[in-house]
């Protein structure tokens, strides 16, 4: 391990880090205009459209979920699942300042059956899940396959598929953000700008789905998830080029890391 990963992992840095990521977060939620829409609510009716599906799991793609605890209200019991790993430690600690239960964990992960709940360990992070959930709380979970930008992964539906709850396909976006170069075109919103919160129609999924029946619903779920993120973006103004890079584009494969978009 060289040097640089040692002071990251040294327990005080990570510990300035998170506080520092969740102040900074705080910031951009308090400097920046969020409109909500969900699902079928009318103007002003979100709340109670989101609080007829509670507890839910938050679909997201992974370069969104920087972002995550923007949608959460004060009011919203959410539990997350994240590596085991200790990379993943500031992350936790910034989550936890912003009100989101973590659970580490490997999360629930699918590749080619909605069974496949084991793949990559992931049977220990659903189980948690499905406690959580029972529990009353809502779950945020990352959709796509890993390392793979916006392909819905099976873990998501599994998910929904044993706990009964529905998926709700969620995007949280401001106008001034940074966009990183990275597998999942990470973004992390800047101040002082337009910011909008797009949940999706609730997804369920019957315990005995699966075979083709299955797949089509995963395709369904990848298609809700990529509309709530461009209804997001044209809610700020700005277009979706993380949609742009997962088609290749080879704009956005040129695009410096940081660019602003």
């Amino acid at each position: 391990m060289n040097l640089g990963k040692r002071i990251l992992r040294h327990p005080v840095v990570q510990r300035i880090l998170g506080r520092a990521a969740a102040g900074y977060l705080r910031l951009v939620r308090a400097t920046n205009r969020f409109e909500v829409q969900a699902g079928s609510a009318g103007p002003g009716d979100a709340d109670g459209w989101i609080d007829a599906q509670v507890p839910l799991i938050a679909g997201m793609w992974h370069g969104q979920h920087i972002m995550m605890p923007f949608m959460r209200r004060p009011r919203d019991r959410v539990a997350t699942i994240i590596s085991k790993n200790p990379d993943g430690n500031i992350n936790t600690i910034a989550l936890e300042r912003l009100g989101v239960r973590v659970m580490r964990a490997s999360g629930a992960r699918g590749r080619d059956r909605a069974t496949d709940a084991r793949a990559k360990g992931g049977a220990e992070g659903l189980r948690a899940m499905l406690r959580a959930l029972k529990a009353g709380e809502s779950v945020a979970f990352s959709a796509d396959v890993p390392k793979v930008s916006r392909r819905c992964d099976a873990g998501i539906l599994t998910l929904a598929r044993f706990s009964g709850r529905p998926i709700v396909p969620a995007a949280v976006v401001t106008s001034r953000h940074l966009r990183f170069k990275s597998w999942d075109r990470a973004c992390l919103g800047l101040p002082f700008g337009r910011g909008a919160v797009v949940l999706g129609d609730p997804i369920y999924v019957a315990r005995d789905c699966e075979g083709e029946e299955f797949e089509a619903l995963r395709r369904h779920l990848e298609a809700e998830m990529n509309r709530v993120h461009a209804r997001a973006y044209a809610l700020v103004g700005r277009a979706d080029r993380a949609a742009l890079y997962r088609n290749g584009s080879p704009a956005l494969a040129a695009a410096p890391v940081g660019d602003s978009a």
